[in-house]
């Protein structure tokens, strides 16, 4: 049984709820002078974002280990903190080549929640708790709570039955450190972005803080894991004509190879964007091309000098 009254005033406390000084008159504001409180606000995130690096870095940490090592890095979340984990796992297979099912998001309400609010799933941990065991989370995985909030009891209860487990856990919450009070949390990252420009309306501010934590987590741990030479994306899948001609553009770019020869090197390589480098960079076919990627645990440029 939910205690309305603890509820109330637990959520009356949260820094996420508070009224902001900057937009108390925005209702009678121009649509300009709107635009430009709200841009005003969003200018705080990254900075609030910036105080969180220490933290970010020791999650992405966790998560290049858990992949590693066999695991899985999965998002809970309800609401557009859910839809965030959501969009950010279902980009890395085809941005990064990652096998459907190593990042993956869990959202309150599961499916229909993405197109459609299903407020009421939120409100009970073994919701969280239960989406954990059907994802069968063991002792190689990393569990990463989202909840702008920081006290919704279906990411909390994902994140203690993750732990319970044997997972390691992270937690993305947009309030301060100082009240982060929520046990079996690993790392907890609380970018604080301050009320937001609507009370309590967390899809704005602390939403863009999220998707700037979670593209860091992901990019960072896909850089540290060799899908990536120079700054460019090399184990991108060709699954769509788009990709089919970003692969070409970046064969061509890294190897100074004209189309047609990247066209038929990609060939050569099934497609494979990583091994079309190695074969043309360091002039084997794709047998040794292959070899030295496995050798090189998929670092491209240990592979072309064969280290």
């Amino acid at each position: 049984m939910i205690d309305r009254k603890k509820l109330f005033e637990e959520i009356a406390a949260l820094s996420t709820e508070q009224r902001n000084k900057n937009s108390m008159n925005i209702d009678l504001a121009s649509t300009s002078e709107i635009l430009k409180i709200i841009n005003n606000e969003d200018k705080i995130v990254p900075f609030a974002v910036e105080k969180e690096l220490p933290f970010i870095e020791q999650a992405v940490e966790i998560i290049v280990n858990a992949i590693k090592n066999g695991g899985r890095l999965l998002y809970f979340g309800a609401g557009t903190s859910g839809r965030l984990g959501v969009v950010d796992a279902s980009e890395c297979p085809p941005t990064y080549g990652t096998p459907y099912g190593l990042i993956e998001g869990y959202i309150a309400g599961g499916k229909e929640a993405m197109f459609r609010a299903q407020e009421g799933a939120e409100d009970y941990e073994e919701n969280g708790a239960n989406d954990v065991i059907k994802a069968k989370v063991n002792n190689k995985d990393v569990v990463c709570g989202i909840a702008a909030s920081r006290r919704t009891p279906y990411v909390i209860g994902a994140v203690k039955k993750a732990k319970e487990l044997g997972a390691k856990t992270l937690y993305i919450t947009c309030t301060p450190r100082s009240t982060f009070n929520i046990d079996n949390v690993d790392v907890p990252i609380c970018v604080d972005v301050g009320p937001e420009v609507i009370m309590g309306s967390t899809r704005m501010k602390s939403g863009t803080a999220q998707k700037l934590v979670l593209n860091m987590l992901t990019t960072a741990s896909m850089i540290r894991l060799g899908k990536v030479y120079e700054n460019m994306m090399i184990d991108l899948q060709m699954t769509n004509k788009k990709l089919e001609e970003r692969s070409k553009r970046i064969v061509m770019t890294i190897t100074g190879v004209n189309y047609d020869k990247a066209e038929e090197y990609l060939k050569k390589a099934k497609g494979h964007v990583k091994t079309a480098l190695v074969m043309i960079l360091a002039n084997v076919d794709y047998n040794e091309a292959q070899l030295r990627l496995i050798k090189a645990d998929g670092f491209v440029r240990k592979a072309i000098k064969n280290e």
